[in-house]
């Protein structure tokens, strides 16, 4: 009470002045008294603030200029605005695309500009599809060394492993849209002209051994048609006869100098891109450990005979599960094998 009443006086003496100065209000209106209470805080608390902000700001500005001088990368090396590459640690670093590359022994040419930006295109692209070229990677480990023999027996390149990559991903089992099957796509005719079963039980598309000899068969077929692996690929793709109808048309004979559709167009630079990818990992930012790579299965084979009517009792009988068999031996599409006249068929096992 005592503070108010001496505000109350000051209120007084304010209106003595006014007065006596005889300005058109002889006093002021009434006001409340805790507004001239706080009023003088407030300017004291004001003043403390700008007294720490005028030391505050120059402190900060200083803090903020030495860590910008003196970050640091993850690799030890200063970043500065001048530094020889001019990037930051969060920056994209765009991949190597060579310029010399061949697939299958036939050099790219990388001195033309549309050719290697073509390139430079699938590997970005492959390069940047993280999920799927570190499955490829660790797939390659399984089935690469199933794959790589049956090429070297029939005189194959072995380039042309990484068009069975652009082709499935090395999903055994995969399926297009178009109903193309297993590691090397075969249409279901393709299929059975090159010796494959497709029926209602057997579906050898997905066998990865018996489907690797047929793309061989196919492959050496198309080369000795057209002379040039990657018109081989390119055929591969879209069919012998449509690269024949594309080079009449054009009146030109090498892939690269041909205009294909989208497809077929970005295939071989597709393929040569995984085998840049695949073989230097790491150069692209890939690095899988030894052992979180996938290993190939230690199976044994079981000759079959006769018909099994429920495989996954037989599965059972033999020590194992249907989910193995069906794990290791995909070309099986039910649950029950049927065999006509002498054929066999041969079913994997763990070996342990």
């Amino acid at each position: 009470m005592g503070e108010i009443r001496d505000i109350s006086l000051h209120n007084a003496g304010l209106k003595q002045i006014t007065g006596a100065q005889r300005t058109p209000y002889t006093e002021l209106p009434d006001v409340d008294t805790s507004t001239y209470f706080a009023f003088p805080v407030f300017i004291s608390f004001t003043q403390h603030m700008k007294n720490k902000l005028l030391v505050g700001i120059p402190t900060l500005l200083i803090l903020l200029i030495w860590l910008l001088t003196n970050s640091v990368a993850p690799s030890g090396e200063k970043i500065s605005a001048n530094n020889e590459s001019g990037r930051r640690p969060h920056d994209t670093t765009v991949p190597h695309t060579p310029h010399k590359a061949n697939f299958c022994g036939e050099e790219l040419p990388l001195d033309r500009v549309d050719v290697y930006e073509q390139l430079d295109r699938e590997i970005i692209t492959n390069t940047f599809w993280h999920t799927n070229t570190l499955l490829v990677l660790k797939r390659s480990t399984r089935f690469f060394p199933i794959i790589e023999p049956i090429l070297k027996e029939y005189g194959v390149p072995d380039d042309i492993k990484y068009l069975c990559v652009a082709e499935s991903n090395l999903i055994p089992t995969a399926k297009s849209p178009a109903g193309a099957v297993g590691l090397w796509q075969f249409m279901e005719g393709t299929a059975k002209e090159y010796g494959l079963k497709v029926n209602a039980e057997v579906d050898e598309r997905m066998d990865i051994e018996k489907s690797t000899r047929a793309a061989c068969v196919m492959l050496k077929n198309d080369y000795g048609k057209l002379g040039s692996w990657a018109l081989v690929a390119a055929a591969y793709n879209a069919g012998s006869g449509r690269v024949k109808k594309v080079q009449q048309a054009q009146l030109q004979n090498s892939y690269y100098d041909l205009l294909w559709g989208e497809e077929t167009g970005r295939y071989v630079y597709r393929i040569v891109a995984m085998k840049q990818v695949l073989t230097s990992p790491r150069s692209y930012g890939f690095d899988i450990d030894d052992d979180e790579a996938y290993l190939p299965y230690e199976t044994k084979t079981i000759t079959i005979d006769t018909s099994i009517q429920d495989i996954a009792q037989w599965a059972i009988e033999n020590g194992t599960n249907y989910r193995t068999i069906k794990l290791l031996n995909p070309w099986l599409t039910k649950n029950k094998l049927t065999i006509n006249g002498s054929e066999t068929y041969d079913i994997k096992l763990l070996a342990n």
